[in-house]
C-alpha cells in the first residue's frame, strides 16, 4: 500500500510494539505530527515542556519497562536539545530511538533556517545514527534502528529525516517486529575455567551493575549467588537488581559505598563481575582494585574487557545466558566464615549522622519515612548530587526496574523528565522523585507536564540552598573556598508548585516528616515537598578519587 513517510513512521512504530512517544512539535516534523494525529487512537504522545525533558522521559520509560523509549523533536534547536538526554542514555546503556526532523533535501548543507548536522553532533553518543534521504529506505532504517538499540549492549539510536521525505509516498509492506541479536561468544572452555575459579574460591564477592537489569537477569544472579553462598555488592546502577533484604546483599560499592563492600573487595580472592564496568567511581585506584583476586567478568560488550582493570576470565554474552550456564557449571558450596567476616566489617559504622535539629530535617529520616510509605513495586527516581547518594545508601530496593538515576553521565536535571516517563509507563505504581534544589532548578519547567497529564508523582526536594556535592568537594579538597556553590536563591518551591497547578508542601524538621509525607501519598495527585536540609550535611563515607577503602573519609568537621 502507498503511504507517506510520516505514515510509514507511525506504522513502523506500531510494528515495534511502541504505544507511547515523547516529544515536542516544530516545523520540520509537522508531517510526522499530522500522522500522529491520525494515529492518536494507537500511539499516545506525551508533550513535554522542553525537548531535554522529553528525552529523559523516554529514558525513564525505557529503564522501568525494558522497552525501547522513543522521542521526537524538530530540526535545529529541537534536535540539539535532545543531546544531553541521548548522552545520558548512552552512558547507562538505555535503549532509545530519537527521531528528528530536518530541512528538506534541497536545503541541506546550505545553513538553512533551523538546520544542524545532528548526525555529526550525536555520532559519539549514539550506537548508530542515520539520515534518511529517500522515503523508500525509511521503513528498513526504522526497523534497523530498533534492532540496534535493543541488541547487545543497549543504547540510543538517532534517525534524522528531512521534511520532504516525511511527505513523500512509497509502497509500504508490513513486517514482524525486529528481534534483538545477542550472540553468545564465551566458549565451553571459558565456562570451565570460570567454574574452576569459583569452586576453588574461599573469599568470593559478586560485583553487579546495571547490565544485570538490562538483561532481565535478576533471577539468574540470585540463583547463582545462592548456589555459591557469595556476598553481593552493587554499583549505583545495579540497585534494584538484587533484593536489599537478602542475607547476601552487602550494599553499594565504590566512592560512597559501605566499609564492608570496600574491605570485601580488597580481601577477596575472587571477584565475579556481572554487567558492570569498573568505572572510576568504583575502582578509584585501578592498580590496587582486587589486587589479590582472580577476576571473572561477565559482560555483553567485549570492549569492556581489560578496559579499566585486568581480567583473568572473561565470559562474553547476554547475562541471562552466561549466568545460567555458569550456575549450572559450578558446585554448590558454603562460605560461612567469609560471610561472617563481611558481616563484622558491616558493623563498623562509617556514617556520621547529624543529630536531629529543630531547623532542619535529616535526609536519612526523609528517605526512611518515604520507604515506609511505598510498596516494593513503586519507582524511585533521583537527580544527581548528594540526595542521589543518600538514596542509594539508604533506600531498600526489592523489585527490579524500580530505580532510575543518571549513573554514568551524572546529569543534573534528569530526574523530573525521567519521573514523567516512569509514571506514564507504570500507571499502577507511585513514582517518587528525590531531587536537590540545584538539580530541580534545571528542569522544573516539566512540572507543567506533570500537571497537564495529572501524573501522581511525589517530588521530594532535598533543599539545602547550596550545590551540596560540589560544595562538599570544596570543603575537602579546596580549603573551604565555596566558589559559586552558595547561590542564595530565594525560590519558594511550595508557591512555585502552586503556580504550575501542583500541590506544594513543606517539611521543616524531622518531627513534621511523617505527617507531611503521609498527606502527600494519600492525595493520589502530584505533590512537591520542600524538605529543609542543613547545608552542612555531607555524604559519607567517601573514598577520595584515586584512593582505596583504607583512606575512606568517615567524618568531616
Amino acid at each position: 500500500m502507498q503511504l507517506t513517510g510520516s505514515e510509514i513512521i507511525a506504522e513502523c512504530l506500531l510494528e515495534q510494539g511502541v504505544d507511547t512517544v515523547f516529544g515536542y512539535p516544530g516545523g520540520a516534523v509537522l508531517n510526522i505530527y499530522d500522522a500522529l494525529y491520525q494515529y492518536s487512537d494507537k500511539i499516545t504522545h506525551i508533550l513535554s515542556a522542553h525537548e531535554q525533558g522529553a528525552a529523559h522521559a523516554a529514558d525513564g520509560y525505557a529503564r522501568t519497562t525494558g522497552k525501547c523509549g522513543v522521542v521526537i523533536a524538530t530540526s535545529g534547536p529541537g534536535a540539539t536539545n535532545l543531546v544531553t538526554g541521548i548522552a545520558t542514555a548512552y552512558m547507562d546503556s538505555i535503549p532509545m530511538v530519537a527521531i528528528t526532523g530536518n530541512v528538506t533535501n534541497d536545503l541541506l548543507a546550505r545553513d538553512s533556517f533551523q538546520e544542524v548536522d545532528i548526525c555529526g553532533i550525536t555520532m559519539p553518543i549514539t550506537k548508530h545514527n542515520f539520515i534518511v534521504k529517500d522515503v523508500n529506505d525509511l521503513a528498513n532504517v526504522i526497523r534497523k534502528a530498533f534492532r540496534i538499540a535493543m541488541s547487545g549492549r543497549k543504547g540510543p539510536v538517532l534517525i534524522d529525516i528531512p521534511k520532504d521525505v516525511t511527505g513523500a509516498k512509497c509502497e509500504y509492506t508490513p513486517e514482524p517486529p525486529s528481534l534483538p541479536e545477542n550472540p553468545l561468544i564465551a566458549t565451553d572452555a571459558d565456562f570451565a575455567t570460570a567454574a574452576q575459579a569459583v569452586n576453588h574460591a574461599k573469599r568470593p564477592i559478586i560485583y553487579m551493575g546495571g547490565g544485570v537489569i538490562s538483561a532481565n537477569a535478576e533471577k539468574e544472579l540470585l540463583a547463582f549467588a545462592e548456589k555459591i553462598d557469595c556476598p553481593v555488592a552493587t554499583s549505583v546502577m545495579g540497585l534494584s537488581g538484587f533484593p536489599s533484604s537478602h542475607r547476601l546483599f552487602i550494599g553499594t560499592i565504590g566512592m560512597h559505598g559501605g566499609y564492608e563492600t570496600g574491605k570485601a573487595t580488597d580481601n577477596a580472592d575472587l571477584i565475579i563481575t556481572a554487567g558492570a564496568r569498573f568505572s572510576d567511581r568504583v575502582a578509584g585506584d585501578r592498580e590496587k582494585f582486587g589486587k589479590d583476586a582472580t577476576i571473572i567478568q561477565l559482560d555483553i560488550d567485549k570492549a569492556e574487557i581489560n578496559k579499566n582493570v585486568k581480567i583473568n576470565c572473561p565470559l562474553i554474552g547476554d547475562l541471562k545466558d552466561t549466568l545460567a550456564r555458569l550456575t549450572a557449571a559450578v558446585s554448590e558450596t558454603r562460605h560461612d566464615e567469609w560471610n561472617a567476616q563481611v558481616s563484622e566489617w558491616a558493623k563498623k559504622s562509617t556514617v556520621s549522622e547529624t543529630p536531629a535539629s529543630e531547623n532542619y530535617a535529616h535526609p536519612y529520616h526523609i528517605i526512611d519515612t518515604v520507604r515506609s510509605l511505598t510498596k516494593d513495586s513503586d519507582i524511585i527516581v533521583t537527580d544527581v548530587g548528594q540526595h542521589q547518594m543518600w538514596v542509594s545508601q539508604r533506600y531498600r530496593f526489592e523489585d527490579p526496574r524500580t530505580w532510575c538515576t543518571s549513573g554514568g553521565l551524572g546529569t543534573m536535571g534528569y530526574g523530573l523528565g525521567a519521573a514523567i516517563g516512569a509514571s506514564v509507563a507504570n500507571p499502577g505504581k507511585r513514582v517518587v522523585l528525590f531531587t536537590g534544589d540545584g538539580s530541580f532548578h534545571m528542569n522544573l519547567n516539566e512540572l507543567a507536564t506533570v500537571c497537564s497529564y495529572d501524573l501522581p508523582i511525589v517530588v521530594v526536594v532535598m533543599n539545602n540552598t547550596v550545590l551540596g556535592m560540589v560544595r562538599q568537594w570544596q570543603k575537602l579538597f579546596y580549603g573551604r573556598r565555596f566558589s559559586q556553590t552558595d547561590p542564595h536563591r530565594k525560590t519558594d518551591f511550595t508557591e512555585l508548585a502552586k503556580a504550575f497547578g501542583v500541590r506544594g508542601l513543606r517539611i521543616h524538621n524531622d518531627s513534621e516528616a511523617e505527617n507531611v509525607l503521609k498527606e502527600a501519598f494519600a492525595s493520589k495527585e502530584p505533590v512537591v515537598i520542600d524538605c529543609l536540609i542543613s547545608p552542612d550535611e555531607n555524604v559519607l563515607p567517601m573514598i577520595p578519587p584515586g584512593k582505596t577503602v583504607d583512606e575512606m573519609i568517615t567524618k568531616m568537621e
